[in-house]
């Protein structure tokens, strides 16, 4: 029931109006009522927007024109935790723990390494087989969070000959799943 219905049925014990459907008071309760309906749902609409866990739409696109690159678009969950990963950031953002937590605002999960050379790190995607959709755009979300001075390398998952020959694959197997070079290496 809408608002029309509420004040219909808030005014109907008092017994002075007439409260049907073509009297004036009804039509006039109703118009009032479809007003209060659209104002509910402007203001359920901004509730959920400005709130960063519930956030659809406007609430996370507003957000988002805050930082220098927008974090890949992986669904409505996905940017809720990247700009979450984002507003995080600050001067303690410089330890490997702190990179971690701040490069989670590029759109994926993406993880830093010391690669044991002084000033180089790693970051790797341990939920993706290859090169990331989006990669351009998450590259430079990354690359604004780590700390200049380090020189990072991205690195891409695959399948390696020595897992092919650990899993027991042949030539045979990867025919009959119709595998092209490209999906098969992607097969990890």
């Amino acid at each position: 029931m809408g608002y029309g219905g509420y004040l219909k049925e808030l005014l109907e014990p008092l017994g002075v109006y007439d409260l049907s459907e073509g009297s004036l008071s009804g039509g006039e309760l109703s118009a009032a009522g479809a007003a209060l309906d659209g104002c509910g749902a402007a203001v359920e609409r901004a509730e959920r927007e400005v709130i960063l866990s519930t956030a659809e739409a406007e609430g996370l696109r507003l957000r988002e024109d805050l930082f220098a690159h927008r974090p890949a678009d992986y669904g409505v969950k996905r940017r809720r935790e990247a700009i979450a990963a984002l507003l995080q950031v600050s001067g303690d953002s410089f330890t490997l723990a702190g990179i971690n937590r701040a490069i989670r605002g590029c759109g994926i999960w993406a993880l830093a390494q010391e690669t044991g050379e002084y000033g180089h790190i790693r970051v790797i995607f341990p939920d993706v087989s290859g090169i990331p959709e989006g990669f351009e755009q998450i590259r430079d979300v990354i690359l604004d969070l780590i700390p200049c001075h380090l020189e990072t390398e991205f690195y891409f998952r695959y399948i390696t000959w020595a897992e092919c020959e650990a899993q027991g694959f042949t030539w045979e197997m990867v025919e009959r799943a119709e595998h092209t070079w490209y999906s098969f290496e992607l097969s990890v």
